[in-house]
């Protein structure tokens, strides 16, 4: 599955006249416990939105102002006073028409907060649901990470939120330095490149990017991109497809840690930098480098703690199949192919787009995630899989083919 790095999320836009509002603790509770899923490599929360709910959205550092991308929710959830707009963003594309709204009520657990602004979109660009494989309705990031001090344990999948005025202190987790500029998060990172030269690099850091780390500009120009590389769809941005390249880089510090071998997206300048206007940065760091410790954000202190997860030392790798993968249907339980990479192990067995995958290794994708068959095909060189597929405008169950694939790292 090529389409990993989500990189359209960290850069929505944010409206200057948004005035940011907090989630609130009931009574004199000071803290809360609540879970949240992992769906390809975005952390999905519950939401509810005036009153209504639960619907699922995206919790994304690098959103700064809260974002619906399910318009259907207008009128679920009775959203009024809405501005129609035109927003502009990452991609190759016009700007998107869209919605403005400047109060709803969301409540997360049993904190509330009354009056948020949002956006909304006209349409569904993202279709994340399909992406992820379950119902997602937004995205929510500022409004959330400044009402807190937010502990994320990627082992329990579990979130805890601490009024800010408590004075959490983390123990036994190393403390980095946050910059929350244009309210994003921002950290140097010392990135060793594949020519070997050393940067002290600005970063988003960006729960909502599925992939490592991607370099966007080195001074004003393009990074030189190594050698060796997959180039191809990196995501959606507000302005449409990010085209650029997949690769690695040596080494990324976070932190008191150094990180090798780092997986590393290279958007096309025309698509991203040069669209970044507010911030002057180099890139951003996804959450596939987070998930590898227990993280808290503390806004309030300007502050990132870590700890070393159990997967610390686990290699990065990428897709290794060379699919694109979407998932369809009422209850998207069907799985199908939208792109297949020339040269890849996909292409040499012969799978087309719009060939649906029923089952790998005879078991039905109906009793498997997004997620679980995203680390299958991410897993390791030279594992081979049965795949049942029924070819491209084929309705019959009869007509399904058997075929082997052996996934094949490629960078």
């Amino acid at each position: 599955m090529i389409k990993v790095f989500i990189v359209m999320f960290a850069y929505f836009p944010c409206f200057n006249d948004a005035v940011a509002q907090k989630f609130e603790f009931p009574g004199k509770r000071k803290k809360e416990i609540v879970p949240f899923k992992m769906a390809k490599n975005l952390m999905i929360i519950k939401l509810m939105v005036n009153g209504k709910g639960p619907f699922n959205f995206v919790l994304d550092t690098g959103v700064g102002l809260m974002l619906i991308s399910d318009p259907s929710l207008i009128d679920s959830v009775a959203i009024k006073t809405l501005r129609s707009i035109n927003i502009t963003g990452f991609g190759d594309g016009d700007p998107l028409s869209a919605y403005v709204t400047p109060s709803i009520d969301v409540g997360f657990g049993t904190t509330t907060a009354k009056g948020l602004s949002a956006a909304i979109l006209r349409k569904d660009i993202f279709e994340l649901s399909n992406y992820v494989g379950m119902p997602v309705h937004g995205l929510i990031g500022y409004e959330f990470f400044n009402s807190f001090v937010v502990k994320i344990n990627f082992t329990l999948n579990t979130l805890t939120i601490y009024r800010p005025e408590t004075a959490y202190i983390a123990r036994k987790g190393y403390r980095i330095p946050l910059m929350i500029e244009d309210r994003k998060p921002y950290l140097i990172s010392n990135i060793q490149l594949d020519s070997g030269e050393k940067i002290a690099a600005k970063l988003i850091l960006d729960t909502g990017a599925g992939h490592p780390l991607s370099l966007e500009t080195n001074g004003g120009v393009p990074f030189e991109v190594p050698k060796i590389n997959i180039a191809g769809n990196l995501g959606i941005g507000l302005s449409g497809p990010i085209s650029g390249y997949i690769s690695r880089v040596k080494s990324l510090t976070f932190g008191k840690y150094t990180l090798t071998d780092v997986i590393t997206a290279f958007p096309d300048y025309d698509d991203v930098a040069s669209k970044v206007y507010s911030v002057s940065r180099n890139g951003n760091m996804g959450i596939m480098v987070l998930r590898k410790f227990n993280v808290i954000f503390n806004y309030n202190e300007s502050a990132l703690y870590i700890k070393p997860g159990v997967t610390l030392n686990e290699p990065f790798e990428h897709d290794m199949s060379g699919m694109e993968l979407t998932s369809a249907g009422e209850n998207f339980e069907r799985l199908i192919v939208t792109r297949v990479e020339p040269g890849s192990s996909a292409d040499e067995i012969g799978l087309r787009n719009n060939d649906e995958i029923l089952a790998i290794n005879f078991k039905p994708v109906t009793e498997m995630t997004a997620s679980e068959i995203d680390n299958l095909f991410r897993s390791k060189s030279d594992r081979s899989f049965i795949l049942d597929v029924l070819p491209q405008g084929s309705k019959n169950i009869r007509n399904r083919e058997r075929v082997i694939l052996t996934l094949k790292r490629r960078i």
